[in-house]
C-alpha cells in the first residue's frame, strides 16, 4: 500500500519462491509491504515491512553535461557554458569540473575549484595566441561522471564583429505635444559597440526630460512631456572598431499654432466694409495652417460674430457693417492638432475716410540749365489712398495756360527733370498729385527761374605737383578741378614765390596762355628754392589755389638711364618671315638719354623704321626677310651714364635652295641623285626634301619624292634613252625653299665600256707576203653593238705595233708583209 493509504493492493498469489518483483509502482512514491504464506489449510499472519520505502532508481554518478558552448573569446579569456545531464544518477548534482588541454599536450588539468552550478564559466589570465581545448563533468553524492564532448580548438583572441542594429521605429514620427515618445531597437557587435544618440547633429544628454537606457543588447532613448523644440532629425550610432551602423528618425512634435502676428492691418476702411490683413504664425505647430478663423465685433456688444472660418489667406474682407460704429477683428490660425490663441485687432471706426489728394507744398527748382531744370516737391497727405502719380505743370511767368510737362506717369520719385525749356526764357511750376479718387489740387507755383546754364568759379585744380627741373627752370603738371562751376576752363594761372618773400608771382600773364595741365616756370637762379601754386580759371573768375606741396631747390636732376622692357625684347624674337619685327622699351633718364640702335655692332638696316619718344624708343621691320635676323642692341646714353640690352632676332623662313647636286650611276631605267643640305635652313629644322624630274621634252615637273629625310634618292622607273632634267628643293615648318636644278640633261642609258678581247686569234694560212687570220667574238660587247675589229701587226723584235685595217668580220687577210 501507498505510505498514505490504508488500503492494501495484492500483487501476486503465486509466487513459491521467497522473492518476488512489484511491479507498476510511481517513482518517488513511498510504499509499505507485506507478505503471507499460504497452505492447503489456509493464508498465515502477514509480516509487514518496518518502514516505508520510496521508489527510485539505484544511485550511479551523473551522465556526461551536454551542449558545451563558446560563448565568448577574447585575446585572454574564454566564456563557457554547458546544459545539466540527461541524468544525474539519481541523486543531485553538487559541482561541475572544467578541465582544459593546450593543443601540442596530452593531458586535461582541471581549471578552477568553484562548484559553477550555475553552468557558465569565464577562464581568465590566458595567454594570447594559445589554443585549448575544453571538457566539462558533473559530480553527485557518489562521485564525477564522464567529461562531456571537447569543444573545438579555442584560440586567444579578440572576437571582432561589425555592429548590427535592428530598429523598432519607422523613418518618421509625429507626436503631440505634452506626450512622451521613445525609439528603442537592438544592436550587436564585438567589441561592444558605443551608442550615441544625436538630434540635427547634435549629442543628446541625459536630463529631466530625456532619458537614454543601453543594455549589451538594446539601446532605447525616450523623451518625457515632449515640447515643439523636440522636433527634428534623430540619429543612433552604433560604433566599434570594426566599423558603425546608423538608424535616423525624422520626429515631428505637433501642437495648435501660435496666434498669427499683428498687428491686424486695416488695408481699406469704408463705411460698410473693411478689408484687413496679417501676417501668419510663427510656429505653425509643425503642421501646415489649414484655414484662419475671422470674428469681428461692435465695440458696444460683447457678442464675437463669424466673419469666416475657410481661409488659407492673410487677408479678408469684413463685411455688412454699420457706417459709424467701432469694430474690432479677431483672428485665429487652424492646423490639424487644433486653433491657435487669438490676435485681436485695434479699434476701427466704418466710414468712407478716402478723398483725393492734398496740394504739395510750394515746389523747388534746382540744377537750373539752358534747356532744363529739376523740380522737387514733397509727398502731400494721400487722401486715404495711395498715390499713383505726380502731375508737373510748367508755364512762362508772362502766360496764364498750365501745361503738362510730360504725359508719362511720375511715381514714386518727387522730383523731375523738365527738358525742352528755351534758353533765356523765365518759367514757373507747379505740382498735383493723384490718386484713385482722382486729382488734388496743384500746389502753389514755385519762384520764377530764367533757363541759362549758371557760371559760378571752378574748384581749385588737383595734385600739383613739379615733375622735373633744370637749373633755370621748374615743369609742373596737376589735374583739372573737380568743379568746373558749369563753365569751361578757359586755362591757368601759375605763380611762384621765392621761399623767404612775400609777394607771388606770376609765371604767365593770362590763363588761355596755358590751356593745358602743365606749365614750364623758366628764368628761375639756379641753387634758390621757390614755392609753385595754380588756378584755374573760367568765365566767372578764378579758383582758389592748389599749392605744390614742397619747396623745390632749382637745379640740374640727373638720372641714370633705365630700361623697362617690353615683351617683345625678351633674350631670343623670332618673327616669321615676312611678318613685321618690333622691338620697344620703356626708357627714362634725367636729361632724357640719347638712344642708337645696332645690328651686329653695325648700322642697322635702313629699311628699318627708328622711333624715339619722350618716354621710349621703338625699331620696327616691315616684311622681314631672313637677312634681318641677328642681334640687336639698344643703348641708351646720358651724363649720368649708360645702358644697353640685346636681343637676338630669328627671322624664320623657307630653307634655301640645297648644294652640290650631283646624278651618278645612270642607267637605262634609273639614276642616284646626292645633294647637300642648304647652307640657310630658314631658322628652323629642315623635315624633308622634294625631288622631281621633267623629260626635256615636257613643260611640267613630276614629283619623284615629297618625303625624303635623307640627302640622297634613287629615281627610278625612267625611259630608256629619254634625257630628263632633275631638281630638289628643302623644306620646314614654314614652307618649301627655292629648287636646285641639274644644269645639263641626262640620258637613261646603260653606261658603255670596251669590248672584251676577241678570242682564240690563229691563222689559217700563210704565204710569202700575207697570213689569213681568224677569231671568235669576245665574251663581252661593252653595252653597245661591236661594229669592227682593229687588226695590228708587229715586226718580231721591234717595240712599235703597226695598224693594218679595221674590218667588220671575224676574218682578215692581212698583206705587205
Amino acid at each position: 500500500r501507498e505510505s498514505d493509504h490504508r488500503a492494501w493492493t495484492p500483487v501476486t498469489y503465486t509466487v513459491t519462491r521467497q522473492n518476488a518483483t512489484v511491479q507498476g509502482l510511481t517513482e518517488g512514491k513511498a510504499y509499505f509491504f507485506r507478505i503471507a504464506a499460504e497452505n492447503i489449510i489456509g493464508m498465515g499472519p502477514f509480516t509487514e515491512t518496518p518502514k516505508e520505502l520510496v521508489i527510485r532508481d539505484p544511485i550511479t554518478v551523473p551522465d556526461r553535461p551536454e551542449d558545451l558552448e563558446v560563448k565568448a573569446v577574447t585575446k585572454n579569456s574564454v566564456t563557457l557554458t554547458w546544459n545539466p545531464p540527461k541524468y544525474n544518477g539519481g541523486s543531485d548534482i553538487t559541482m561541475y569540473v572544467l578541465e582544459s588541454r593546450l593543443i601540442g599536450k596530452e593531458k586535461f588539468h582541471r581549471v578552477t575549484k568553484e562548484k559553477m552550478l550555475d553552468r557558465k564559466y569565464t577562464v581568465e589570465g590566458l595567454k594570447e595566441g594559445d589554443t585549448f581545448e575544453y571538457r566539462v563533468s558533473a559530480c553527485n553524492i557518489v562521485g564525477q561522471g564522464k567529461p562531456s564532448f571537447c569543444t573545438k580548438p579555442i584560440t586567444c583572441k579578440d572576437e571582432i564583429a561589425p555592429p548590427t542594429l535592428d530598429l523598432d521605429f519607422r523613418d518618421k514620427l509625429i507626436v503631440r505635444v505634452g506626450e512622451a515618445f521613445s525609439l528603442t531597437g537592438r544592436y550587436s557587435g564585438k567589441p561592444a559597440p558605443k551608442v550615441t544618440w544625436l538630434r540635427d547633429d547634435i549629442v543628446l544628454k541625459e536630463d529631466d526630460r530625456t532619458k537614454i537606457k543601453t543594455t549589451p543588447a538594446t539601446l532605447c532613448l525616450g523623451i518625457l512631456k515632449s515640447v515643439r523644440e523636440d522636433s527634428g532629425k534623430y540619429c543612433v550610432t552604433v560604433e566599434n572598431s570594426t566599423g558603425s551602423r546608423k538608424g535616423y528618425c525624422q520626429v515631428n512634435v505637433v501642437d495648435r499654432p501660435s496666434p498669427p502676428i499683428g498687428p491686424v492691418i486695416f488695408d481699406e476702411v469704408h463705411k460698410d466694409h473693411m478689408v484687413v490683413s496679417w501676417k501668419p504664425p510663427l510656429d505653425d505647430g509643425g503642421s501646415e495652417i489649414t484655414n484662419y478663423i475671422i470674428e469681428k465685433k461692435d465695440t458696444h456688444r460683447d457678442l464675437w460674430m463669424p466673419v469666416t472660418s475657410a481661409t488659407v489667406k492673410t487677408t479678408c474682407k469684413i463685411p455688412k457693417l454699420l457706417e459709424g460704429r467701432e469694430y474690432q477683428v479677431r483672428i485665429y490660425a487652424e492646423n490639424l492638432y487644433g486653433i491657435s490663441d487669438p490676435l485681436i485687432s485695434d479699434e476701427m471706426k466704418a466710414k468712407d475716410r478716402f478723398s483725393v489728394p492734398d496740394a504739395p507744398e510750394q515746389p523747388i527748382i534746382k540744377d537750373v540749365t539752358k534747356d532744363s531744370a529739376v523740380v522737387v516737391w514733397n509727398k502731400p497727405y494721400d487722401g486715404g489712398k495711395p498715390i499713383t502719380t505726380y502731375i508737373v505743370e510748367k508755364k512762362e511767368t508772362m502766360a496764364t495756360r498750365w501745361v503738362r510737362v510730360t504725359k508719362d506717369p511720375i511715381f514714386p520719385s518727387t522730383q523731375f527733370k523738365v527738358p525742352d525749356l528755351l534758353e533765356g526764357c523765365e518759367y514757373e511750376f507747379r505740382v498735383s498729385a493723384e490718386n484713385e479718387i482722382g486729382v488734388g489740387d496743384p500746389s502753389p507755383p514755385s519762384k520764377p527761374i530764367f533757363a541759362r546754364d549758371p557760371i559760378a568759379k571752378p574748384s581749385p585744380p588737383i595734385n600739383p605737383e613739379a615733375v622735373d627741373k633744370t637749373k633755370n627752370s621748374v615743369d609742373l603738371s596737376w589735374h583739372p578741378p573737380r568743379h568746373d562751376g558749369n563753365g569751361k576752363i578757359i586755362g591757368y594761372l601759375v605763380e611762384y614765390q621765392k621761399v623767404g618773400d612775400e609777394d607771388w608771382k606770376k609765371a604767365n600773364l593770362t590763363a588761355d596762355s596755358c590751356p593745358e595741365t602743365n606749365f614750364k616756370v623758366t628764368g628761375l637762379t639756379e641753387g634758390l628754392t621757390y614755392k609753385f601754386r595754380v588756378k584755374a580759371v573760367n568765365a566767372a573768375g578764378e579758383s582758389e589755389p592748389a599749392y605744390v606741396p614742397d619747396p623745390v631747390e632749382v637745379k640740374d636732376r640727373l638720372e641714370p638711364p633705365e630700361l623697362i622692357l617690353d615683351a617683345n625684347m625678351a633674350r631670343e624674337q623670332h618673327v616669321k618671315a615676312g611678318d613685321t619685327l618690333r622691338l620697344s622699351a620703356v626708357i627714362k633718364g634725367v636729361p632724357f638719354p640719347k638712344v642708337s640702335w645696332k645690328k651686329e655692332d653695325h648700322e642697322v638696316s635702313p629699311k628699318a623704321d627708328i622711333e624715339v619718344t619722350g618716354v621710349g624708343s621703338k625699331l620696327e621691320i616691315r616684311n622681314t626677310v631672313h637677312e634681318d635676323g641677328g642681334v640687336y642692341s639698344l643703348t641708351v646714353e646720358n651724363p649720368a651714364g649708360s645702358k644697353t640690352v640685346s636681343v637676338k632676332v630669328v627671322v624664320l623662313d623657307t630653307p634655301g635652295p640645297p648644294r652640290n647636286l650631283q646624278i651618278s650611276e645612270v642607267r637605262s631605267d634609273s639614276c642616284y641623285i646626292t645633294w647637300k643640305e642648304p647652307e640657310d635652313d630658314g631658322g628652323s629644322v629642315i623635315t624633308n626634301y622634294v625631288v622631281e624630274r621633267k623629260d626635256v621634252a615636257s613643260a611640267q615637273w613630276l614629283p619623284i619624292s615629297s618625303s625624303s629625310k635623307k640627302r640622297s634618292h634613287m629615281a627610278k622607273y625612267l625611259m630608256e634613252g629619254t634625257q630628263y632634267l632633275f631638281r630638289v628643293a628643302a623644306e620646314n615648318q614654314f614652307g618649301r625653299g627655292p629648287y636646285v636644278e641639274t644644269i645639263k640633261p641626262i640620258k637613261a642609258i646603260d653606261p658603255l665600256h670596251p669590248p672584251g678581247p676577241p678570242k682564240n686569234l690563229h691563222h689559217v694560212d700563210v704565204d710569202k707576203t700575207e697570213v689569213s687570220l681568224v677569231w671568235n667574238r669576245p665574251d663581252r660587247d661593252g653595252g653597245a653593238e661591236i661594229t669592227g675589229y682593229l687588226v695590228e701587226y708587229q715586226e718580231d723584235g721591234a717595240e712599235e705595233w703597226t695598224k693594218f685595217q679595221t674590218v667588220p668580220m671575224l676574218d682578215c687577210v692581212v698583206t705587205g708583209l
